[in-house]
């Protein structure tokens, strides 16, 4: 007599380990570089402000009597890096601008606070101001694409620091002569400087290429789009300018923006004496 036949145990497949789906997206919508991006700003902005300090140091051992320039140095130097990049990349890249805003804050904190850090008077709120007056002066010309985001921050960067060393225009000795300097008055001053900076370089531009009808035709569009903006009309404006974006010649308006800087500045510091 045969003995039965073994049943078989059915055998379980272990389960195979979850992986991704290819193509799906399990960020959650987080970008990653951004955020370490800007992750790295706070620390970029620490080695500005000890750029101040350095400088106002060494200012101080070499000049011990007048205007302490120091940091009007440093800020100077940020804006000639700023538009070299934009010159070289047309961009002016976010490690430059945004730490040249939060370090430009924090010297006026450090003035609130009565710490020594450099000769600046102004607190934050006149770095804030600055810095608000920077982007309110640009804030037209982004709408209709005339320049970009980073020259806005560039502008930005610049407001924050002179308002936080300038302040609310306490006397200073510059040159042998007493003058009052506003934080905000430098700001605004600056920007006519780069302003007129821009047109002539604009202008220069044009008759290099010989483009006379395009470019009047352009100046004619803009012209129509600050129109619409002041008669309220933001979103048309906006809108013409995003369709004729691509027929435009992108300039590295950072340049002129440093140019006007470092024009005031010395005119107010030198030869205004």
């Amino acid at each position: 007599m045969s003995s039965p036949a073994p049943t078989l145990e059915p055998t379980t497949t272990p389960p195979a380990p979850a992986t991704s789906v290819p193509g799906k997206d399990d960020s959650l919508g987080i970008d990653r570089a951004f955020i370490m991006q800007m992750a790295r700003m706070p620390l970029f902005a620490v080695i500005w402000v000890l750029a101040a300090f350095a400088s106002h140091q060494i200012w101080a051992a070499i000049w011990p009597t007048g205007l302490n320039a120091g940091p009007l140095i440093v800020i100077s130097f940020g804006m000639v890096l700023a538009a070299f990049i934009d010159g070289w990349a047309l961009k002016v890249p976010n490690w430059i601008t945004l730490p040249l805003v939060l370090s430009g804050w924090a010297l006026g904190l450090f003035h609130n606070f009565g710490v020594a850090i450099d000769s600046g008077t102004g607190g934050f709120g006149m770095a804030l101001l600055g810095t608000m007056l920077g982007f309110i002066l640009l804030f037209p010309m982004l709408l209709i694409r005339g320049v970009g985001e980073g020259d806005v921050k560039m502008q930005m960067g610049f407001g924050s620091w002179v308002g936080a060393y300038f302040g609310t225009g306490a006397t200073t000795v510059v040159a042998g002569g007493t003058h009052a300097l506003h934080g905000l008055g430098v700001v605004f001053w600056s920007f006519c400087f780069g302003a007129i900076v821009g047109g002539a370089f604009g202008l220069i531009i044009i008759l290099i290429r010989r483009q006379f009808g395009k470019n009047a035709g352009i100046v004619r569009d803009i012209m129509t789009d600050l129109q619409l903006m002041a008669t309220g009309q933001v979103s048309a404006a906006t809108k013409r300018a995003q369709e004729r974006r691509s027929r435009w010649t992108k300039l590295p308006y950072g340049i002129p923006l440093c140019v006007g800087f470092l024009l005031y500045l010395g005119y107010v510091l030198i030869l205004n004496g």
